[in-house]
């Protein structure tokens, strides 16, 4: 029977028992905006919710081919004899939003399945199913991010102060100052004149403070370690900092830190840049 344009403006719950509720019947208009009040335990959820919102998701999902529908998220059916003129419904969890790496709009919503099946049926030209469009599977996301849309790196400019020599603190890098055990490993490694500008390095100078690999020492003078090995800066700080909880840290301590400050940390993939400060 088709629904007159007065009918097709409510929503109608025709004798609604899920969890708590006993046999509502309620019509909520629809173009509106309307809240549910009431103590905890009325059954404001198991109306709004497990009621309405699962059953419009339920029957969006069964739309779909029975191979599209293994991959989307399973509703079972609500206690309710009939709900009339229901529509698409977007839920937007009640609980604290915690992100992490991987969260965006559409996986907050509850959106992100749907959104890649629109993708993958009305893209061109077709570059597959929906997995294609996941960040999530190794079909889809980023080969250099694995999907994160950001990869660790370090900005060289940030880390070193050209104009100032080793005794200085050429190194812009927390522990990495004047008198630190880190700063030693380069002050004491006899392979520099610590008194030197960095913009006077020879290219080779350079190199070898920023950019040489681990290796073991000839003849290094009475101060260095005997056990230790020598090791740039860059792949330093990228072995032990970068990929350990002590980058984490500082990861997480920029979040508090001015933006202006000096950052040796740069996440990027493609056009997206992240700065961390240390």
């Amino acid at each position: 029977m088709k629904l007159t344009e007065k009918e097709n403006n409510y929503i109608e719950i025709i004798n609604a028992k899920e969890n708590n509720l006993k046999g509502i019947n309620l019509k909520i208009k629809k173009h509106e905006v309307t809240v549910f009040v009431g103590p905890s335990g009325s059954g404001k959820s198991s109306l709004v919710f497990d009621t309405i919102a699962a059953t419009s998701r339920r029957e969006l999902n069964e739309t779909f081919p029975s191979f599209t529908q293994q991959y989307l998220p399973k509703f079972g059916e609500a206690d309710v004899q009939e709900i009339k003129n229901l529509p698409v419904a977007i839920v937007i969890d009640q609980k604290r939003l915690h992100g992490n790496a991987r969260s965006t709009l559409e996986t907050y919503v509850g959106i992100y399945s749907l959104v890649r099946l629109l993708f993958s049926r009305i893209g061109k030209p077709f570059v597959g199913y929906s997995d294609s469009f996941s960040f999530n599977l190794p079909q889809g996301m980023c080969p250099k991010c694995q999907g994160l849309g950001y990869i660790d790196d370090i900005n060289e400019n940030k880390l070193i102060n050209m104009d100032k020599s080793i005794n200085q603190g050429a190194i812009n890098f927390v522990s990495f100052g004047p008198g630190s055990w880190r700063w030693k490993r380069y002050a004491y490694s006899g392979l520099f004149d610590n008194d030197k500008l960095l913009k006077d390095f020879s290219k080779k100078e350079y190199d070898l403070l920023v950019f040489a690999p681990k290796q073991k020492l000839k003849n290094p003078p009475k101060e260095w370690p005997k056990s230790a090995s020598y090791e740039g800066l860059i792949p330093r700080i990228r072995r032990s900092i970068i990929n350990s909880k002590e980058g984490t840290h500082h990861k997480k301590s920029d979040r508090r830190t001015d933006h202006k400050k000096n950052m040796p940390f740069v996440q990027r993939c493609q056009t997206q840049t992240r700065k961390f400060a240390i």
